[in-house]
């Protein structure tokens, strides 16, 4: 009997996967983001696992959104791949991998409409969980 295993998936990444991507989005709710979503993509995308998405009502609150999961995310262990957006401020992107955190202000989150290109990923009652 061998030692080794063959690990096709980790149950447990997945679960921790949704339990940080749930905790960035009541960071988000905590700090007064709006109509604050949670994308369950671990069907439809191999790429990512979860969208969190959020719309913040001005650049400082853009940034502190971003800031604050960032400083989450760290804390977690898990390292942020990239970030776009920052120095705009209309639409930050934070890149951990199997999370993807989304910070819009009003116009990018309506133009750019992800909920629609994503609309058959379900939605995680993050509140529930």
């Amino acid at each position: 009997m061998s030692n080794h295993a063959t690990v096709f998936s980790d149950p447990t990444r997945a679960q921790t996967s949704l339990e940080l991507a749930i905790q960035c989005a009541r960071i988000g709710d905590e700090n007064k983001a709006k109509d604050v979503l949670v994308l369950d993509l671990r069907g439809i995308t191999p790429i990512f696992d979860f969208f969190v998405l959020m719309t913040g009502a001005s650049r400082r609150q853009i940034h502190t959104l971003a800031e604050e999961t960032d400083g989450f995310m760290h804390g977690e262990g898990e390292k942020r791949l990239s970030i776009q957006g920052y120095q705009a401020s209309r639409w930050v992107v934070q890149d951990y991998g199997d999370i993807v955190v989304h910070v819009f202000d009003q116009n990018s989150r309506e133009y750019y409409a992800l909920e629609d290109l994503w609309a058959d990923a379900p939605h995680i009652d993050w509140k529930r969980e």
